[in-house]
């Protein structure tokens, strides 16, 4: 028999996280833990991670419906699983909270090289938004710490001083040195983003993920035509309930790559089936973290690392957080490692709860 619990948790940014939708200064997380009466010291948890404004939960009936997965834990029928199409990131929580269980509580949910500390997954390091002279501080110590990959999310400041900031990295780091990486969350207005592309594309970008809004589809279809930059969809995903719907928005619109937020799309089974419709569709993908916590995070980098991407992923966001949970999750040059001589600490976490 088995009994399940939620809680919450409030992450803290070491700073004001600038996006396209305003200032991120904290995210809350839930986190489901999942226990067998005959052995309650072996217990499974997931992490139910919100972005506020751009994950697809209801929020109004979020905790409702976590407390009936909870008390219903051992009648997961069909109706209740139905039920949460509408709350991928109960799902995504639900799914890792069980498979952290079966796999005997010790969040050793996929043994790899990776989690035996053996080998080690590339990331991308994360640039917020923010004005030009904290943008650029960040750049310079991304840098210094060895990535040779960066993600900047751009479209909250003047666009001439993100070209201005893009143009200065360019000057010292050539595209063998550096890939950039840009992310607009959606910030230009379709009949400005072609010329936009084309101001960027002297700065040999990798990539932008989701130049226009979502549910644009004709628009973003003639851009992935037209771009000179490759397109990568991102909040596009959100919302699409199958892979035969992924598949005709794919076929649709053409894009270059997909980006997988798990705690966005309903989970790793469903990231799964993406992934396959996508390779399927010629279509490249890599994945990224929902600025989950370390939990979140760790389920993410055991299930991707056999899945043998070579692009870098976007997980290196524990780093984001002054009140993160204690993990064997160490970022270093670029890389995320899973150190096996280091060990999850919950005592902290758990007493903030």
């Amino acid at each position: 028999m088995l009994t399940a619990r939620y809680f919450s948790y409030r992450l803290q940014f070491k700073f004001d996280a600038g996006t396209s939708r305003g200032v991120l200064r904290y995210k809350d997380s839930w986190f489901i833990e999942i226990w067998d009466n005959e052995a309650s010291q072996t217990k499974g948890i997931g992490e139910c991670s919100l972005i506020q404004g751009l994950s697809p939960d209801p929020i109004s009936g979020f905790e409702a419906k976590l407390k009936e997965v909870c008390t219903h834990i051992n009648q997961l029928d069909e109706g209740l699983k139905q039920s949460l199409i509408d709350f991928p990131a109960i799902r995504f929580g639900l799914e890792t909270a069980l498979l952290d269980l079966k796999m005997g509580g010790q969040k050793i949910l996929f043994p790899s090289k990776f989690t035996n500390g053996t080998d080690f997954i590339p990331i991308n390091g994360l640039i917020w938004m923010g004005n030009y002279q904290e943008m650029l501080a960040r750049i310079r110590v991304k840098i210094a710490d060895g990535f040779r990959c960066l993600k900047l999310k751009i479209g909250a400041i003047d666009f001439g001083e993100e070209l201005k900031l893009i143009q200065l990295i360019r000057q010292e780091f050539s595209p063998e040195e550096l890939e950039l990486r840009l992310d607009a969350n959606g910030a230009f207005a379709p009949d400005e983003a072609l010329q936009k592309l084309e101001q960027l594309s002297p700065y040999h970008i990798h990539s932008i993920e989701q130049p226009i809004g979502s549910r644009q589809w004709e628009a973003m279809a003639g851009l992935c035509r037209t771009s000179p930059i490759p397109i990568a969809l991102d909040e596009e995903l959100i919302g699409i309930r199958s892979s035969g719907e992924l598949s005709r928005m794919l076929q649709f619109i053409h894009p270059e790559y997909i980006i997988l937020k798990p705690s966005l799309i309903g989970g790793l089974t469903v990231a799964n089936g993406f992934i396959q419709m996508a390779e399927t569709n010629k279509v490249k993908w890599w994945v990224t973290s929902a600025l989950e916590s370390n939990i979140g995070l760790n389920a993410l980098a055991q299930w991707v690392y056999p899945l043998n991407n070579a692009l870098p992923q976007g997980l290196g966001t524990g780093q984001l957080y002054a009140n993160n949970v204690e993990s064997p999750l160490v970022v270093d040059q670029g890389r995320l490692y899973h150190r096996a001589n280091q060990f999850w600490d919950l005592n902290n976490f758990t007493l903030k709860i």
